[in-house]
């Protein structure tokens, strides 16, 4: 299965194009797209990698794309793209949320689970800004595949009693100002790379081979939160 990624929910973003099935995954090759640059480099980029490496759109089986959360302009552009191609070429989306990306980090980074211990709660923590926080609560088990649980957004002090809480066995991050302030606290916790588009191939693959697809008119972005221009409509109420 030839698999197309596009990841757009960060700063900067990125195009894998992979190949796999149900025993195997490989990266064909992954290219960068700079922040500011979505719109006009998406396209001409999906289109170089292509064609670089011999295949064309109809050569592709399906797509994974970020679904957030993230940027509110760049996943409008990823998920846009991602459903045009798909309508075209009649071929089915798998969504991957970059919480779910992250708690799967854990599972890759940490020693095999004992045999009674098949699965694992871990707690994927994004900086959202502006003193809040997103949360993804999962249960990951041994292959890697992660379960979501719940996800959300939080303030710090909610954030803290949701982990004192849930207390997950493990909580894993990619922004250094979160793992700076759980070391603060003293709160046991793992900094990972920050899951990039052949993560999101990955994952999604798994995803298109278990049918857990998305329609191209229900595809929509994993916001977590209401942009600024949702705010002022409704009177400033988060």
């Amino acid at each position: 299965m030839l698999i197309l990624s596009i990841d757009t929910s960060g700063k900067s973003g990125g195009v894998t194009l992979a190949q796999g099935d149900a025993a195997a995954f490989k990266v064909i090759a992954s290219a960068p797209i700079a922040g500011g640059t979505f719109s006009a480099q998406l396209v001409p980029t999906v289109a170089a990698l292509l064609n670089q490496h011999g295949f064309a759109a109809k050569n592709i089986d399906g797509f994974a794309v970020a679904s957030g959360p993230g940027s509110f302009t760049g996943l409008r552009i990823g998920l846009s793209a991602v459903k045009g191609l798909a309508e075209i070429l009649h071929k089915p989306i798998a969504a991957v949320s970059l919480l779910e990306a992250l708690a799967s980090a854990a599972d890759a980074s940490s020693p095999e689970p004992s045999s009674s211990q098949q699965s694992r709660a871990v707690a994927a923590i994004l900086d959202a800004s502006r003193g809040e926080f997103f949360l993804g609560m999962y249960t990951v088990n041994e292959g890697g595949g992660a379960k979501a649980l719940q996800e959300a957004l939080y303030s710090q002090a909610e954030l803290l009693d949701e982990i004192q809480s849930e207390a997950p066995q493990a909580l894993i991050t990619c922004d250094e100002p979160v793992s700076r302030l759980l070391s603060t606290l003293h709160i046991p916790h793992e900094l990972v790379p920050r899951p990039d588009s052949a993560t999101i191939a990955r994952l999604g693959l798994r995803k298109l081979l278990a049918g857990e697809t998305v329609a191209v008119e229900t595809l929509d972005a994993n916001y977590l939160r209401r942009s600024d221009a949702e705010v002022i409509l409704h009177g400033g109420q988060p």
